[in-house]
């Protein structure tokens, strides 16, 4: 099992590994995702849900947290079969006004002009089994911005995509990992229940729930094991 050395992360804390894209010219091909989800199944790890906070820090729990950025239509197209095959639930993390349309911006693992997810592909997402979250109105950097606009974006992300569809909104990603201690303030102001960052890291009985770290998977020919081993390279 290629994931055995590593069991012990899911004593020390809750992984999140963080995705933006699946398809052949992004930061993941769907045949190494699927990989990584084998992996992970055969040696009993199972998701869990970003609510269920409170269980992170017990241990021997083998759980995991899947999210994705910014709400590629290539994630509907390649990643939703394969997590439903496998039993895994995963969180996609929208940006409010470009839902339907090509984002406008480039981050890590993102490509200028990629297609998003239109309404009815959410409503899809949502019906097996998956969650969104609010990943902003227009994909800023928060900590670029003044009081009041970073305010607007936080608050109105989240309003707008529970008007929409239907459903309360808990969690909140920042744009490229943007974030100081003042945004922080805001996301839990703005009623979410967690925020997570782009630092690296395992999420522990230590770690605020409004700054979580992830692990950010990259594309390339490496089993899962490899890359938790990067930033976790204890054994049994």
């Amino acid at each position: 099992m290629r994931l055995a050395p590593y069991r012990s992360i899911f004593r020390e804390g809750v992984p999140i590994l963080a995705y933006h894209r699946i398809g052949k010219t992004s930061d993941v091909l769907p045949k190494i995702f699927e990989r990584q989800l084998k992996e992970l199944q055969k040696v009993g790890f199972c998701t869990t849900r970003l609510d269920r906070w409170a269980d992170f820090t017990k241990p021997n729990k083998r759980q995991f947290v899947i999210t994705f950025h910014d709400g590629s239509v290539s994630v509907f197209q390649s990643a939703c079969g394969l997590l439903n095959r496998f039993g895994f639930s995963a969180i996609q993390y929208l940006v409010v006004d470009f839902i339907g349309k090509r984002n406008n911006w480039v981050s890590e693992g993102s490509l200028l002009g990629d297609m998003l997810m239109d309404k009815s592909e959410i409503r899809a997402w949502l019906a097996a089994g998956h969650e969104i979250g609010a990943h902003t109105l227009t994909h800023p950097h928060l900590a670029r911005l003044d009081l009041k606009q970073a305010r607007e974006e936080i608050f109105s992300s989240k309003k707008k995509l529970e008007d929409m569809f239907g459903i309360p909104i808990r969690h909140f990603c920042y744009p490229y990992g943007s974030w100081r201690r003042w945004v922080r303030d805001l996301v839990e102001e703005g009623g979410y229940e967690t925020g997570v960052t782009a630092d690296p890291g395992i999420c522990t009985n230590v770690t605020d729930p409004f700054v979580l770290p992830r692990i950010d998977v990259k594309r390339g020919p490496r089993t899962l094991a490899h890359l938790l081993s990067r930033f976790l390279p204890w054994t049994l």
